[in-house]
């Protein structure tokens, strides 16, 4: 597992997620126990005695985490002394399309590692177990944002346990903010906020350094209020006024030169590039951000302050389900209750760069203390992100589709089209690529 693969989870194989399951659905009716004429498999009974084999998939945890899997096994096999698990770690290569062979081929195991956009197409050919009928304590037991993570436009019901989680923050370059007469303590905390700063920024620097570097996307327009999906999960929404005026300022900001010239270009070498290299003084990243940038730039590290996300926080979710064609139900559920319970999670996310998801986990001084280093500051205001982080870009957003938007986004900046038609013709094939 990599630490930052929460932030970065995988949407490129939505298409095939997609076909494969609709194939998995006629298996299903082959060999699965499918339920009359609807090709999915029948109900499933939630309760009864915890005892037999049980099978948990992880993505790509071996070697690095096998002493605390193996743990948590343990410790579970104590607990319910009937209880056999089967531990499947897949490499993280190719894991997409392994789990597509295995709903294809009604072999998933019992306890399933799928983030949000893996497991949408499961629950759209009704393969995955609603565990928040299954287990209405996990309303109470797990932070709201990561259920709602696995809730979909659509479809009624909770489809998985959300395991661990990430989100990110605001990094300010504190000897850059000084220097150039802004309050490292105060920094930007909205768009109107930051469009000033960096006006100042340039005026001061003499255009050689920038606040802003790197123009907006989907997760910016939710964070002005734009609903991006239908109630239904069927369709775009974003071509707003609202979006448009968000749109309009970054606009006015790149023609004012308040954001690098080749920030709209496919060759832009990044706005974390930027900021590593001290030619920009802000970006976002993950918690462990500071941790990471004092092996790649040492000097920077101790100057980087953090301060939270503007708007609402983005959430970024790994999570267990379980299919509806598990044949030991009782097993499964109490398994993926034990390894995202609170002291599970704490235990994995002290050897990772991870959050636990659990609400009980607000009180572990672990997190919600910093240790007055500026690392510890930025891990302290992740974790306190997390109350009321969301999923801000829709899983159905997938590749094809955030290239489609992003190409009329950059259309819209760079002047060369009006900010309502680019994101006009944006949902227009957004949509398209949707039903596709």
């Amino acid at each position: 597992m990599r630490d930052q693969r929460v932030r970065r989870i995988r949407r490129s194989r939505w298409a095939r997620w997609t076909a494969v399951a609709v194939a998995a659905v006629t298996l299903a009716g082959c060999g699965l126990g499918g339920a009359e004429d609807s090709g999915a498999p029948g109900p499933v009974t939630t309760g009864g005695e915890v005892k037999g084999r049980v099978s948990l998939q992880t993505w790509a945890l071996k070697p690095k985490f096998t002493a605390y899997v193996e743990g948590v096994i343990s410790g579970f096999e104590k607990k319910y002394p009937g209880v056999e698990v089967e531990w499947l770690d897949q490499p993280g290569e190719g894991y997409a399309d392994k789990v597509l062979s295995q709903s294809a081929g009604g072999t998933l195991p019992d306890v399933v590692n799928l983030p949000p956009d893996f497991a949408l197409p499961l629950v759209k050919q009704n393969l995955l177990l609603d565990i928040g009928k299954a287990d209405p304590a996990v309303r109470a037991d797990y932070v709201e944002g990561g259920l709602d993570a696995y809730r979909f436009p659509g479809h009624e019901g909770t489809y998985g346990y959300p395991w661990y989680l990430n989100t990110d923050v605001n990094y300010w370059n504190g000897e850059l903010l000084t220097k150039y007469g802004l309050d490292p303590k105060k920094p930007p905390a909205t768009l109107d906020e930051l469009v000033t700063a960096a006006r100042t920024v340039k005026a001061r620097s003499g255009g050689q350094t920038y606040l802003m570097s790197r123009k907006p996307n989907l997760m910016d327009l939710a964070n002005a209020g734009v609903p991006i999906l239908s109630g239904d999960g069927k369709t775009f929404t974003f071509n707003t006024p609202e979006a448009a005026a968000v749109l309009d300022t970054y606009r006015a900001a790149y023609t004012e030169g308040l954001l690098p010239k080749d920030v709209l270009t496919e060759t832009y070498a990044g706005n974390t590039k930027l900021f590593s290299s001290g030619t920009a003084a802000w970006t976002t990243a993950g918690a462990n951000y500071i941790t990471s940038l004092a092996t790649d730039n040492p000097t920077l590290a101790p100057k980087v302050v953090s301060s939270p996300a503007m708007g609402t926080p983005p959430l970024y979710v790994q999570g267990l389900s379980v299919p509806r064609s598990t044949k030991n139900p009782a097993a499964a559920l109490a398994l993926a209750r034990w390894v995202t319970n609170a002291d599970n999670q704490a235990a994995f996310a002290r050897e990772t760069s991870v959050f636990p998801s659990t609400t009980a986990s607000a009180a572990d001084p672990f997190f919600s203390r910093s240790d007055g280093s500026n690392a510890g500051d930025a891990k302290v205001t992740a974790f306190r992100s997390l109350a009321s982080a969301r999923v801000l870009e829709p899983v159905q957003a997938n590749d094809a589709i955030k290239t489609v938007i992003n190409q009329q986004i950059a259309l819209a900046i760079s002047g060369r089209t009006g900010s309502k038609e680019a994101l006009d013709t944006a949902v227009a094939r957004a949509n398209q690529l949707l039903k596709d």
